[in-house]
C-alpha cells in the first residue's frame, strides 16, 4: 500500500472513530458501544505487539486503556485528532505497566507509533495521566507546529513548510528536536 493510500485509510478511520465517539458523547449509546468495540481491536493489536513476552497482560491492560478513555472522555478536544488522544492514553497506560516492572524501553517509542495503533484493527471482541496536547503546548512553536502538522495531521513536510512559513529543513529539524524534547520531558516526569 503506498503512502497516499495509507494516509487516506488512516484519515478515513480517524473520521469514522471520531464520528462514533462524538455521537456517543451526545448520548448515542449504540454508537459509543461500536466505538469501544472497534477501538478495542486497534488497541489490542498495538498492545500485543508490545507485550509479546507477556500475552496474558494484554486484556487487562486493554481494559485499563478503555476505562481511561471512558473516564477521560470529557478531556477530549474536538479540534484535535482522536487517534492522537487515544494513543497518548494507551502509551501512558503502557508506561505505567512497564514502570511497575522496572522497564523503560517504551520511552523509545516515537509518536509515529500512533499510526501503527490505528493502521488495521484486530478483529476481536472492549485517565490518561498526561495529555499529549499539554506536552505539545510546552514546546516552542518552531517544534510544536511541525509535529502537529506532520506527525499528527499527516501533512507532508513541504505542505507544513507552506502553512507555517518555515523552510522544509526547519520543519524536519523542528519535528526531530521536538520529539526529542517530548521524550526528555516524559522521562524527566518519572
Amino acid at each position: 500500500m503506498d503512502r497516499t493510500t495509507n494516509n487516506d485509510a488512516l484519515r478515513s478511520r480517524e473520521t469514522h472513530l471520531q464520528t462514533l465517539f462524538l455521537a456517543g458523547l451526545d448520548g448515542d449509546e449504540r454508537a459509543y458501544r461500536v466505538f469501544l468495540s472497534e477501538l478495542s481491536g486497534h488497541v489490542r493489536g498495538f498492545l500485543r505487539a508490545r507485550l509479546q513476552r507477556q500475552p496474558g497482560e494484554v486484556e487487562d491492560l486493554l481494559q485499563e486503556v478503555l476505562l481511561a478513555v471512558h473516564n477521560g472522555r470529557h478531556t477530549y478536544r474536538m479540534d484535535q485528532p482522536l487517534t492522537a488522544w487515544v494513543f497518548a492514553i494507551t502509551r501512558y497506560k503502557l508506561m505505567d505497566f512497564f514502570r511497575g516492572r522496572s522497564r523503560i524501553e517504551v520511552f523509545n517509542d516515537s509518536l509515529d507509533d500512533a499510526e501503527e495503533l490505528f493502521a488495521e484493527p484486530v478483529l476481536e471482541p472492549a485517565q490518561a495521566s498526561r495529555d499529549l496536547n499539554k506536552l505539545l503546548e510546552q514546546l516552542p512553536e518552531r517544534q510544536r507546529l511541525p509535529i502537529q502538522h506532520v506527525k499528527l495531521e499527516g501533512m507532508s513536510v513541504s505542505e507544513t513548510a507552506q502553512v507555517t512559513g518555515l523552510s522544509e529543513s526547519a520543519v524536519k529539524i523542528g519535528v526531530h528536536r521536538g520529539l526529542k524534547a517530548l521524550a526528555r520531558r516524559i522521562i524527566g516526569a518519572q
